[in-house]
Protein backbone atom coordinates (compact mmCIF):
# COMPACT_ATOMS: atom_id res chain seq x y z
CA UNK A 1 0.00 0.00 0.00
CA UNK A 2 1.03 3.46 -0.81
CA UNK A 3 1.46 5.24 2.16
CA UNK A 4 3.36 8.22 1.35
CA UNK A 5 0.77 11.00 0.10
CA UNK A 6 -0.16 12.33 3.34
CA UNK A 7 0.02 15.75 2.54
CA UNK A 8 -3.91 15.94 2.06
CA UNK A 9 -6.86 15.97 4.03
CA UNK A 10 -9.33 13.56 3.54
CA UNK A 11 -12.99 15.62 2.54
CA UNK A 12 -15.72 15.20 5.33
CA UNK A 13 -18.52 14.43 3.33
CA UNK A 14 -21.75 13.96 5.92
CA UNK A 15 -24.42 12.54 3.78
CA UNK A 16 -27.71 14.02 4.92
CA UNK A 17 -27.10 15.57 1.65
CA UNK A 18 -26.23 14.81 -1.78
CA UNK A 19 -21.81 14.93 -1.75
CA UNK A 20 -20.05 17.55 -3.33
CA UNK A 21 -18.77 16.86 -7.04
CA UNK A 22 -15.51 16.00 -5.78
CA UNK A 23 -16.50 12.94 -3.88
CA UNK A 24 -18.89 11.74 -6.69
CA UNK A 25 -18.18 8.68 -8.78
CA UNK A 26 -15.55 7.44 -6.55
CA UNK A 27 -14.58 4.14 -5.32
CA UNK A 28 -16.00 3.85 -1.65
CA UNK A 29 -15.44 1.10 0.76
CA UNK A 30 -17.90 0.72 3.08
CA UNK A 31 -17.72 -0.75 6.96
CA UNK A 32 -17.62 0.04 10.24
CA UNK A 33 -13.50 0.24 10.33
CA UNK A 34 -13.45 0.87 14.15
CA UNK A 35 -9.83 0.48 14.47
CA UNK A 36 -8.86 0.43 10.74
CA UNK A 37 -6.71 -3.33 11.43
CA UNK A 38 -4.71 -4.65 9.21
CA UNK A 39 -8.27 -6.85 7.84
CA UNK A 40 -9.65 -3.09 7.20
CA UNK A 41 -6.56 -2.17 5.47
CA UNK A 42 -6.61 -5.17 2.89
CA UNK A 43 -9.74 -4.24 2.26
CA UNK A 44 -8.80 -0.23 2.14
CA UNK A 45 -6.02 -1.61 -0.23
CA UNK A 46 -8.01 -2.70 -2.45
CA UNK A 47 -10.04 0.38 -2.90
CA UNK A 48 -6.44 2.10 -3.54
CA UNK A 49 -5.57 -0.13 -6.20
CA UNK A 50 -8.69 0.26 -8.50
CA UNK A 51 -8.24 4.02 -7.60
CA UNK A 52 -5.27 4.61 -8.57
CA UNK A 53 -4.05 6.55 -10.94
CA UNK A 54 -6.64 9.61 -10.76
CA UNK A 55 -9.81 8.45 -9.49
CA UNK A 56 -10.90 9.46 -6.10
CA UNK A 57 -11.28 6.65 -3.49
CA UNK A 58 -13.02 6.68 -0.01
CA UNK A 59 -14.84 5.08 2.57
CA UNK A 60 -18.55 5.04 3.80
CA UNK A 61 -18.99 4.89 6.89
CA UNK A 62 -22.04 5.45 9.87
CA UNK A 63 -21.52 8.01 12.67
CA UNK A 64 -23.09 7.19 15.93
CA UNK A 65 -22.03 3.79 16.41
CA UNK A 66 -25.48 1.71 16.00
CA UNK A 67 -25.21 0.87 19.74
CA UNK A 68 -24.96 4.12 20.73
CA UNK A 69 -28.22 4.77 19.34
CA UNK A 70 -30.11 1.47 20.24
CA UNK A 71 -28.17 0.76 23.91
CA UNK A 72 -27.06 4.49 24.89
CA UNK A 73 -26.51 4.06 28.32
CA UNK A 74 -24.05 1.20 27.60
CA UNK A 75 -21.32 3.34 25.45
CA UNK A 76 -19.17 0.87 22.94
CA UNK A 77 -15.85 0.64 23.07
CA UNK A 78 -14.56 3.11 20.29
CA UNK A 79 -11.23 2.11 18.86
CA UNK A 80 -11.05 5.14 16.35
CA UNK A 81 -14.08 7.50 17.25
CA UNK A 82 -14.42 9.72 13.76
CA UNK A 83 -11.28 12.42 14.45
CA UNK A 84 -9.09 9.08 14.90
CA UNK A 85 -10.82 7.27 11.93
CA UNK A 86 -10.11 10.53 9.51
CA UNK A 87 -6.74 10.86 10.74
CA UNK A 88 -6.07 6.93 10.08
CA UNK A 89 -7.47 7.22 6.47
CA UNK A 90 -4.98 10.45 6.24
CA UNK A 91 -2.63 8.48 6.83
CA UNK A 92 -3.58 5.73 4.43
CA UNK A 93 -3.94 8.25 1.77
CA UNK A 94 -7.27 8.31 1.56
CA UNK A 95 -9.55 11.27 -0.15
CA UNK A 96 -13.07 10.86 0.83
CA UNK A 97 -15.05 9.90 4.61
CA UNK A 98 -18.81 10.03 3.67
CA UNK A 99 -20.20 9.74 7.03
CA UNK A 100 -23.76 8.60 7.30
CA UNK A 101 -25.80 9.75 10.26
CA UNK A 102 -27.35 6.74 11.90
CA UNK A 103 -30.72 6.71 13.06
CA UNK A 104 -33.43 4.68 14.16
CA UNK A 105 -35.21 5.60 11.32
CA UNK A 106 -32.38 4.59 8.83
CA UNK A 107 -32.16 1.62 10.51
CA UNK A 108 -35.64 0.66 8.83
CA UNK A 109 -34.56 1.30 5.64
CA UNK A 110 -34.68 -1.84 3.24
CA UNK A 111 -31.13 -2.44 1.84
CA UNK A 112 -32.20 -1.66 -1.54
CA UNK A 113 -33.40 2.05 -0.43
CA UNK A 114 -30.31 2.00 1.18
CA UNK A 115 -28.27 1.73 -1.50
CA UNK A 116 -30.42 3.53 -3.82
CA UNK A 117 -30.38 6.58 -1.55
CA UNK A 118 -26.69 6.28 -0.36
CA UNK A 119 -24.10 4.93 -2.64
CA UNK A 120 -26.41 5.43 -6.03
CA UNK A 121 -28.20 9.57 -4.70
CA UNK A 122 -26.04 10.46 -2.54
CA UNK A 123 -22.43 9.38 -4.14
CA UNK A 124 -23.01 8.11 -7.49
CA UNK A 125 -20.40 5.42 -6.60
CA UNK A 126 -18.21 4.14 -9.33
CA UNK A 127 -17.17 1.01 -7.61
CA UNK A 128 -18.61 -0.27 -4.25
CA UNK A 129 -15.95 -2.79 -2.12
CA UNK A 130 -16.88 -4.51 0.84
CA UNK A 131 -15.80 -7.58 3.12
CA UNK A 132 -17.35 -10.94 3.02
CA UNK A 133 -19.36 -10.30 5.92
CA UNK A 134 -20.99 -7.47 5.02
CA UNK A 135 -24.74 -6.82 6.33
CA UNK A 136 -26.77 -3.82 5.41
CA UNK A 137 -30.62 -2.82 5.29
CA UNK A 138 -33.10 -3.56 7.58
CA UNK A 139 -32.83 -6.72 9.32
CA UNK A 140 -28.89 -7.05 8.09
CA UNK A 141 -30.77 -8.61 4.87
CA UNK A 142 -28.36 -7.23 2.61
CA UNK A 143 -25.47 -9.07 1.97
CA UNK A 144 -22.36 -9.01 -0.78
CA UNK A 145 -24.52 -11.04 -3.33
CA UNK A 146 -26.94 -8.36 -2.86
CA UNK A 147 -24.64 -5.85 -3.36
CA UNK A 148 -23.29 -7.40 -6.40
CA UNK A 149 -26.81 -7.74 -8.06
CA UNK A 150 -27.52 -4.26 -6.74
CA UNK A 151 -24.62 -2.94 -8.66
CA UNK A 152 -25.51 -4.41 -11.87
CA UNK A 153 -29.31 -2.97 -11.82
CA UNK A 154 -27.37 0.60 -10.67
CA UNK A 155 -24.58 0.32 -12.83
CA UNK A 156 -21.58 0.45 -10.30
CA UNK A 157 -18.70 -1.99 -9.94
CA UNK A 158 -18.67 -4.07 -6.55
CA UNK A 159 -15.49 -6.26 -5.50
CA UNK A 160 -15.59 -8.51 -2.13
CA UNK A 161 -12.65 -8.92 -0.16
CA UNK A 162 -12.57 -12.37 1.08
CA UNK A 163 -11.75 -13.07 4.91
CA UNK A 164 -8.04 -11.81 5.85
CA UNK A 165 -6.21 -13.89 8.55
CA UNK A 166 -3.93 -12.76 11.67
CA UNK A 167 -0.47 -13.63 11.90
CA UNK A 168 -1.59 -17.28 13.30
CA UNK A 169 -2.88 -17.47 9.88
CA UNK A 170 -6.12 -18.98 11.43
CA UNK A 171 -8.21 -16.40 12.97
CA UNK A 172 -9.89 -13.09 10.94
CA UNK A 173 -8.89 -9.87 12.21
CA UNK A 174 -11.40 -8.30 14.58
CA UNK A 175 -11.66 -5.43 16.32
CA UNK A 176 -13.76 -7.42 19.06
CA UNK A 177 -10.31 -8.86 19.78
CA UNK A 178 -8.51 -6.14 19.42
CA UNK A 179 -10.61 -4.48 22.52
CA UNK A 180 -10.24 -7.60 24.63
CA UNK A 181 -6.02 -7.22 24.22
CA UNK A 182 -6.36 -3.41 25.26
CA UNK A 183 -9.04 -4.30 28.41
CA UNK A 184 -6.11 -6.82 29.60
CA UNK A 185 -3.17 -4.68 28.95
CA UNK A 186 -2.10 -6.19 26.26
CA UNK A 187 -0.84 -3.83 24.00
CA UNK A 188 1.56 -5.08 21.62
CA UNK A 189 -0.64 -7.79 21.17
CA UNK A 190 -3.23 -5.17 20.35
CA UNK A 191 -0.90 -3.45 17.56
CA UNK A 192 -0.29 -6.66 15.84
CA UNK A 193 -3.66 -6.61 14.89
CA UNK A 194 -4.05 -3.07 13.97
CA UNK A 195 -0.56 -2.63 12.55
CA UNK A 196 -0.16 0.82 14.65
CA UNK A 197 -0.05 1.13 18.14
CA UNK A 198 -3.48 1.79 19.74
CA UNK A 199 -3.90 5.89 20.31
CA UNK A 200 -6.52 8.05 21.67
CA UNK A 201 -6.83 11.99 20.37
CA UNK A 202 -8.08 14.79 22.88
CA UNK A 203 -7.95 18.23 24.83
CA UNK A 204 -5.77 18.85 27.71
CA UNK A 205 -8.21 20.18 30.27
CA UNK A 206 -7.15 21.19 34.09
CA UNK A 207 -6.82 18.98 36.52
CA UNK A 208 -6.46 19.01 40.56
CA UNK A 209 -2.71 19.60 40.59
CA UNK A 210 -1.78 16.28 42.26
CA UNK A 211 1.26 15.58 39.96
CA UNK A 212 2.24 18.80 40.23
CA UNK A 213 2.55 18.86 43.61
CA UNK A 214 4.20 15.29 43.76
CA UNK A 215 7.07 17.08 41.02
CA UNK A 216 5.18 15.26 37.68
CA UNK A 217 3.80 17.65 36.49
CA UNK A 218 0.86 15.80 33.82
CA UNK A 219 -1.27 16.72 31.32
CA UNK A 220 -4.68 15.47 31.66
CA UNK A 221 -6.74 13.99 28.72
CA UNK A 222 -10.54 12.71 28.90
CA UNK A 223 -10.96 9.15 27.63
CA UNK A 224 -13.84 9.07 24.61
CA UNK A 225 -16.70 7.39 26.49
CA UNK A 226 -16.54 3.63 26.48
CA UNK A 227 -13.10 3.71 25.96
CA UNK A 228 -11.19 1.08 28.50
CA UNK A 229 -8.08 0.28 28.40
CA UNK A 230 -6.83 -1.60 31.44
CA UNK A 231 -6.22 0.62 34.10
CA UNK A 232 -2.38 1.15 35.16
CA UNK A 233 0.82 2.84 34.17
CA UNK A 234 1.37 2.82 30.63
CA UNK A 235 4.96 4.14 28.16
CA UNK A 236 3.38 6.76 26.17
CA UNK A 237 4.63 8.72 23.18
CA UNK A 238 2.69 12.10 22.63
CA UNK A 239 2.27 14.15 19.87
CA UNK A 240 0.09 17.22 18.73
CA UNK A 241 -3.06 16.10 18.12
CA UNK A 242 -5.27 17.86 14.97
CA UNK A 243 -7.25 21.19 15.18
CA UNK A 244 -10.31 20.97 13.43
CA UNK A 245 -9.50 22.78 10.86
CA UNK A 246 -6.66 20.15 9.55
CA UNK A 247 -3.43 18.68 10.75
CA UNK A 248 -1.50 20.16 13.88
CA UNK A 249 0.01 23.06 14.00
CA UNK A 250 3.32 22.81 16.48
CA UNK A 251 3.43 26.84 16.57
CA UNK A 252 4.86 28.24 19.94
CA UNK A 253 5.95 24.60 21.32
CA UNK A 254 9.29 23.35 21.98
CA UNK A 255 10.95 20.68 18.86
CA UNK A 256 9.72 17.27 19.70
CA UNK A 257 12.73 15.43 21.12
CA UNK A 258 11.57 12.68 19.48
CA UNK A 259 10.25 12.20 15.61
CA UNK A 260 7.78 9.68 17.24
CA UNK A 261 6.89 12.51 19.68
CA UNK A 262 7.36 13.21 23.44
CA UNK A 263 7.76 10.19 25.75
CA UNK A 264 5.60 10.18 28.19
CA UNK A 265 4.77 8.22 31.21
CA UNK A 266 0.71 7.30 31.24
CA UNK A 267 -1.94 6.62 33.89
CA UNK A 268 -5.16 5.27 33.21
CA UNK A 269 -7.36 4.91 36.70
CA UNK A 270 -9.47 6.38 39.44
CA UNK A 271 -6.95 7.65 41.93
CA UNK A 272 -7.14 4.92 44.49
CA UNK A 273 -4.83 6.80 47.04
CA UNK A 274 -6.59 9.87 46.73
CA UNK A 275 -9.70 10.99 47.18
CA UNK A 276 -11.74 11.12 43.73
CA UNK A 277 -15.11 10.78 41.98
CA UNK A 278 -14.18 7.58 40.65
CA UNK A 279 -13.85 8.53 36.84
CA UNK A 280 -11.76 7.21 34.75
CA UNK A 281 -8.58 9.55 34.02
CA UNK A 282 -5.74 9.49 31.50
CA UNK A 283 -2.56 11.22 32.65
CA UNK A 284 0.52 11.89 31.19
CA UNK A 285 3.61 12.87 32.51
CA UNK A 286 5.66 14.49 29.68
CA UNK A 287 9.56 13.05 30.15
CA UNK A 288 11.99 16.56 29.86
CA UNK A 289 8.95 18.65 28.79
CA UNK A 290 7.35 21.40 31.54
CA UNK A 291 5.35 24.03 29.08
CA UNK A 292 1.83 24.39 28.70
CA UNK A 293 -0.74 22.71 26.80
CA UNK A 294 -4.48 23.52 28.26
CA UNK A 295 -6.40 23.91 25.40
CA UNK A 296 -4.29 21.57 23.02
CA UNK A 297 -5.07 18.36 21.51
CA UNK A 298 -2.71 15.85 21.91
CA UNK A 299 -2.60 12.51 20.59
CA UNK A 300 -1.31 9.90 23.01
CA UNK A 301 -0.01 5.99 21.91
CA UNK A 302 -0.07 3.65 24.02
CA UNK A 303 3.38 1.75 23.91
CA UNK A 304 4.09 -0.59 26.52
CA UNK A 305 1.86 -1.55 29.90
CA UNK A 306 4.26 -1.03 32.86
CA UNK A 307 2.25 -2.16 35.78
CA UNK A 308 -1.24 -2.25 37.11
CA UNK A 309 -2.69 0.37 39.40
CA UNK A 310 -2.76 -0.20 42.56
CA UNK A 311 -3.35 2.14 46.16
CA UNK A 312 -0.39 3.47 48.08
CA UNK A 313 -0.25 4.26 51.69
CA UNK A 314 0.63 7.81 51.32
CA UNK A 315 1.92 10.77 48.61
CA UNK A 316 5.71 9.57 49.79
CA UNK A 317 5.52 6.06 48.83
CA UNK A 318 3.42 6.63 45.47
CA UNK A 319 6.61 9.37 44.63
CA UNK A 320 8.95 6.49 44.77
CA UNK A 321 7.31 4.19 42.86
CA UNK A 322 6.62 6.98 40.42
CA UNK A 323 10.12 7.59 40.03
CA UNK A 324 10.70 4.02 39.47
CA UNK A 325 8.13 3.45 36.65
CA UNK A 326 9.62 6.84 35.07
CA UNK A 327 13.27 4.99 34.44
CA UNK A 328 11.57 1.59 33.29
CA UNK A 329 9.41 3.84 30.57
CA UNK A 330 12.59 5.92 29.88
CA UNK A 331 14.49 2.56 29.15
CA UNK A 332 11.58 1.27 27.29
CA UNK A 333 10.63 3.97 25.11
CA UNK A 334 14.74 4.60 23.73
CA UNK A 335 14.71 0.78 22.71
CA UNK A 336 11.84 1.70 20.63
CA UNK A 337 13.73 4.75 19.09
CA UNK A 338 15.46 1.44 16.86
CA UNK A 339 13.41 -1.40 17.25
CA UNK A 340 9.78 -0.39 16.99
CA UNK A 341 7.87 -3.36 15.82
CA UNK A 342 4.51 -1.64 14.69
CA UNK A 343 7.13 -0.10 11.48
CA UNK A 344 6.42 -3.68 10.02
CA UNK A 345 3.37 -1.88 8.88
CA UNK A 346 2.58 0.85 6.89
CA UNK A 347 0.88 3.00 9.39
CA UNK A 348 2.86 1.78 11.95
CA UNK A 349 6.16 3.65 9.66
CA UNK A 350 4.05 6.64 9.98
CA UNK A 351 3.27 6.90 13.42
CA UNK A 352 6.98 6.35 14.05
CA UNK A 353 7.91 9.06 12.39
CA UNK A 354 5.57 11.46 13.77
CA UNK A 355 3.49 11.44 10.39
CA UNK A 356 0.57 9.70 11.83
Amino acid sequence: MNTTQTHHWPLLVRLDAPAPPQAREAIIAIGNFDGMHRGHQALLQRAREIAEPDIPWGVLTLEPHPRDVFRPDEPVFRLSPLPMKHRLLRGLGADILAVLPFSREMAMLEAEEFVRRFLVEGLAAAHVITGYDFHFGHGRKGNPELMCQLGGKYGFAVSIVEQVTNDDGIAPFASSAIRTHLRRGHVEAAMHELGYWWMVEGEVIPGEQRGREMGFPTVNIALPPGAEPKEGIYAMRVRLGDSPAGPADATGLPPMPHSSGWFGAGYVGRRPTFESDGRRLLEVHLLDFDTDLYGRRLCVDFVGFIREDRKFTGMEELQRQMQTDIATIRAYLVSLIDNDPATRWPLGQLQHNGAL
